[in-house]
C-alpha cells in the first residue's frame, strides 16, 4: 500500500476504486484477497473520513439486527442479495479478528470502546495485507471506456488504466468533508438514470410562527414516537434553536418531505387516556401543567399548555376534554419548514438508479466491469449502523467479481 501520494500511479491495475470511504475499502479488500490488483483513489487528504466522525468519533461500525426493512430505495427488495452475503457478524468476526474492543449501546448499534480510528487502521491494515494501493490527493478528472472494454482515468497523479471500475464516491451529505455529485456525473456519463437526491437522517427546521413557540426551549430532549408517511421511530427529540433534532427527528427525517404530516406522541411510554384519567382521579386538584410537567420537560409542559392546551385543575375536565388532550398528546403536529440541509445530513437519499444494477454483484447492466457501491446507490439505512452495513455488504458484493 503507498503512503506517498506524490508518486506516480501504476500505469494499469485490474480494479480502481474510486473513493476510499467505507464501501470502497471494503470492496479492496475483497478483491484483492482474490489476487486482484487494486487501487483505490481518493481526493480527500485522508481515509475512511465519514468513518471518524461517525457515533461521535467511536463508529456505529453495524447493527446486530440488520434486515432489508431497515432501507429506503425506489426498488425495496435491491440490497437484499448483498445484505444477506455479507452480514453483521461477517464485518463483527473482523473487528474481533483486530483485536478491537466494543460495545452494544442501544437497539443493536455496536460502537468501539475507543476510537473509531481503530475501523480505519483495521481497513488500512487489512488493504496492505492483500496489496491493494490506496492513494489520497488524488482527484479523478477525466474517464474513458477504451478498446477492450477497459477504462482509461486522468488523475491528478496521471493516467490509469484498469479493467474494472468501482465508483464508490459516497453522496452529497457534509460537503465540508468533501461530499460531491462526482458519482452521479460518472453514472450520467455511462449512460445511468439518477434518482432525485436530497439529504437524509437530517434536523428539520421550523419557520414563522412554529419556531417562535419553541426556540426559548433549545436544548431540551425528551422520548416521543415519532410518524410519518406509514414510518414511527421511538426515540429521543431534542430542540434545537433552527428546529428539532435528536434520533427520533433524524429517523423520521428520512421519510419526510414538506407539505408531509408529521405527528409526536410526547408520551410514547403511556396509554395516554388511560393514564389522564388515573390522573385526574389521584390528582383532581392539579393543574394539568402540572402534571404534565411530571412526564415532560417542565418548560416544554408549560409551552404546551400555553399555546395547545389551555391548563386548569384536571377535575375540571369532563371526558370528552380529556379526550381531546390525549388526542394531542398522543398524535402531536409538529410543522417543519424544511431540513438543514446536506450541510448537517447523515446520508444523502436518492442516487444511482438500482434497475441499471445488478442486486448480487452491484455491477452496471450497461457497462460491464462498471460498478456503483455504497451511498451513490439509491439504498439508504436508518440511524444506527445500518448505512455502514450496506457499505461492507455492497462492497464486498462487488469486490467477490470486479
Amino acid at each position: 500500500m503507498s503512503s506517498d501520494p506524490t508518486t506516480s500511479l501504476p500505469g494499469t491495475s485490474d480494479i480502481v476504486v474510486i473513493g476510499a470511504g467505507a464501501a470502497g475499502l471494503m470492496c479492496a479488500i475483497t478483491a484483492g484477497a482474490r489476487g486482484r490488483r487494486v487501487a483505490v483513489l481518493d481526493h480527500a487528504n485522508k481515509v475512511g473520513k465519514k468513518i471518524l466522525m461517525s457515533g461521535g468519533g467511536r463508529c456505529n461500525f453495524t447493527n446486530t439486527g440488520t434486515t432489508p426493512a431497515q432501507y429506503l430505495s425506489a426498488n425495496p427488495h435491491f440490497c437484499k442479495s448483498a445484505l444477506a452475503r455479507y452480514t453483521p457478524a461477517d464485518f463483527i468476526a473482523m473487528v474481533e479478528r483486530h483485536r478491537i474492543a466494543y460495545h452494544e449501546k442501544e437497539l443493536g448499534q455496536l460502537f468501539c470502546d475507543e476510537s473509531s480510528k481503530q475501523i480505519v487502521r483495521m481497513l488500512l491494515d487489512e488493504c496492505a495485507a492483500v496489496g491493494a494501493d490506496v492513494r489520497t490527493h488524488c482527484g479523478v478528472q477525466a474517464i474513458k471506456r477504451i478498446d477492450g472494454g477497459k477504462f482509461r482515468l486522468r488523475t491528478t497523479l496521471g493516467d490509469i488504466e484498469c479493467a474494472s471500475l468501482v465508483v464508490a464516491s459516497g453522496g452529497l451529505s457534509i460537503p465540508s468533508m468533501g461530499a460531491s455529485g462526482f458519482g452521479y456525473e460518472v453514472a450520467r456519463q455511462f449512460g445511468h438514470a439518477v434518482l432525485p437526491t436530497r439529504a437524509g437522517l437530517v434536523p428539520l427546521t421550523l419557520s414563522g410562527k412554529h419556531q417562535e413557540r419553541l426556540h426559548e426551549l433549545s436544548g431540551l430532549s425528551f422520548e416521543v414516537e415519532a410518524r410519518c408517511n406509514g414510518a414511527r421511530f421511538r426515540n429521543r427529540l431534542l430542540v434545537t434553536h433552527r428546529g428539532v433534532s435528536g434520533p427520533a427527528i433524524l429517523q423520521v427525517s428520512s421519510y419526510w418531505q414538506p407539505g408531509d404530516e408529521l405527528l409526536l406522541d410526547l408520551l410514547p411510554m403511556h396509554d395516554i387516556p388511560a393514564w389522564l384519567a388515573a390522573q385526574q382521579r389521584a390528582r383532581g386538584n392539579a393543574e394539568l401543567r402540572t402534571v404534565l410537567s411530571d412526564a415532560l420537560p417542565k418548560r416544554f409542559a408549560q409551552r404546551l399548555c400555553e399555546v395547545w392546551l389551555p391548563s386548569r385543575p384536571m377535575k375540571q375536565y369532563t371526558p370528552a376534554q380529556l379526550q381531546h388532550i390525549a388526542g394531542t398528546l398522543g398524535a402531536w403536529p409538529l410543522v417543519a419548514s424544511g431540513t438543514e440541509g446536506y450541510r448537517t445530513a447523515e446520508v444523502t437519499l436518492g442516487g444511482v438508479d438500482t434497475d441499471g444494477l445488478s442486486s448480487s454483484t452491484m455491477m452496471s447492466k450497461l457497462v460491464p466491469g462498471l460498478f456503483f457501491i455504497g451511498e451513490v446507490v439509491d439504498v439508504t439505512g436508518w440511524l444506527g449502523g445500518y448505512n455502514f452495513q450496506w457499505a461492507w455488504a455492497s462492497g464486498h458484493a462487488a469486490g467477490e467479481v470486479a
